[in-house]
């Protein structure tokens, strides 16, 4: 489904460029669940990125289908990442005003959908992450395994073909952390929606289909 071709990517930094990514090559199936690994600044965050179109490379080449990402207008990337891509962060990023019903239907909202067919939609997502007795709370008044488990639901609402998760269990404690990754496998598997996930954690990228070690802006052999 997906594939990178000599991927380069570089910033500026104090009158020189450092590179962070040196000639990644790549590919993801269809209904893969793939996990990259590597100690901090080893390039994974940044590669997500750029496979999710949230930045562009210096060079090189990211494939989506055929379709070469880069060659898309900034408009096109952006229907791209909201119909095709759902992200889960680190952080979270609900909207503290908002039920967690409302944050996981927002983003269909932003598609025109009609109000009543997306609240079914985000209350039956809840319920498959465990949460529906929560629709009406808060993030405040929700723990931080069940903001992460919102923010999985908010990420399926526009029925992406890929998921994209950056350190998604970082701010969890280890049991919270393992549930949540065993749940994003679940989903892989019941969906067939493809997870790319970037952890630091080796003992939770063991259940993915494959991982993948980066060190120093290069994939290397474990």
């Amino acid at each position: 489904m997906i594939k990178v071709v000599d991927l380069y990517k570089s910033f500026p930094m104090g009158g020189r460029e450092l590179t962070v990514l040196k000639g990644i090559h790549l590919d993801i199936a269809r209904g893969e669940m793939l996990a990259i690994v590597g100690v901090s600044g080893a390039g994974k965050s940044t590669l997500l990125h750029i496979i999710g179109t949230l930045d562009r490379p210096t060079s090189g080449t990211v494939l989506f289908e055929g379709q070469d990402l880069f060659r898309l207008s900034d408009e096109e990337q952006a229907e791209f990442r909201n119909r095709r891509i759902g992200f889960v962060f680190q952080f979270h990023h609900l909207l503290p005003e908002f039920t967690a019903l409302e944050n996981t239907y927002l983003p269909a909202l932003m598609q025109k959908r009609p109000m009543a067919e997306v609240q079914v939609e985000a209350a039956a997502l809840l319920k498959d992450v465990g949460l529906g007795d929560r629709l009406h709370h808060k993030p405040g008044e929700l723990s931080g395994g069940e903001q992460q488990r919102v923010a999985v639901a908010r990420a399926l609402m526009q029925r992406p073909d890929l998921v994209m998760a950056d350190e998604p269990t970082g701010n969890l404690d280890t049991h919270t952390g393992e549930a949540l990754f065993a749940l994003m496998r679940e989903l892989n598997r019941s969906r067939g929606t493809t997870f790319v996930i970037v952890t630091h954690n080796e003992k939770l990228s063991a259940q993915a289909d494959r991982i993948i070690h980066m060190e120093d802006g290069r994939i290397i052999t474990p």
